[in-house]
C-alpha cells in the first residue's frame, strides 16, 4: 500500500487508489460502455461469437494494428468506450460499401486495431493517474485482465505491475 487498482471487465472499468485494506478512493470509472463491453460489441460487428474478447485477443496476435479509430475525450480519470464502438461501426460501414468482404479480408488486423485502441485508452488513464497520485504500483483485475495486449503493454511501463494468473481472470 498504497497502489492503483485497475478493474477491467465486461461490466465495469474502474481506477482506484488503494491506501489500505479497507481504505480506497475511486479515481475514475465507466461512464458508458466498459472495456470488456467494447470488445464484445465490436466483436459482434465483426461477426464473432459472444464473448468476443478472448477471440479478438487471439486474432489480434495474428494481425497488425493498422486501422485507427476515434478516441474518447472524457474528463479526468473516467472511462468511455461508446465513442470507440461508434467509430468502429462507421468505419466498417464505409469499408463494406467499398468492399463487402472487407471484414473477412482484414479480420486479424481489425482485431489488432480495436484491441490496441482499447489498450491505449486504458494506458493513457493509468499514466495520468500515476502522474496525479505519484504512485507507480498497479494491480490489475477483472476478466479483461487476461487480454495479452493489455498485459504486454503494462509489463513494459516504468511501473511495478501485479497481474493475476490467467486462471483467475474469470471468463477469459
Amino acid at each position: 500500500f498504497p497502489f492503483l487498482g485497475l478493474t477491467v471487465s465486461g461490466g465495469h472499468t474502474q481506477l482506484v487508489q488503494v491506501n489500505g485494506a479497507a481504505s480506497f478512493n475511486v479515481l475514475g470509472e465507466t461512464k458508458d460502455d466498459a472495456a470488456g463491453e467494447a470488445f464484445d460489441k465490436t466483436g459482434k460487428m465483426l461477426g464473432l461469437p459472444y464473448p468476443a474478447g478472448p477471440i479478438m485477443d487471439k486474432y489480434a496476435q495474428k494481425g497488425i494494428a493498422k486501422f485507427r479509430f476515434g478516441k474518447p475525450s472524457v474528463e479526468g480519470l473516467h472511462f468511455s468506450f461508446s465513442g470507440l464502438k461508434t467509430s468502429v461501426l462507421y468505419f466498417l460501414r464505409e469499408q463494406q460499401d467499398i468492399d463487402p468482404n472487407f471484414i473477412q479480408k482484414n479480420l486479424f488486423d481489425l482485431c489488432a486495431s480495436i484491441q490496441k485502441s482499447i489498450v491505449d485508452i486504458l494506458l493513457e488513464k493509468v499514466a495520468q493517474a500515476m502522474a496525479e497520485t505519484g504512485l507507480n504500483q498497479l494491480v490489475l483485475g477483472g476478466g479483461v485482465s487476461a487480454n495479452s495486449g493489455l498485459r504486454n503493454a503494462l509489463e513494459i511501463t516504468n511501473s511495478q505491475v501485479f497481474l493475476p494468473p490467467l486462471p483467475y481472470t474469470t471468463d477469459n
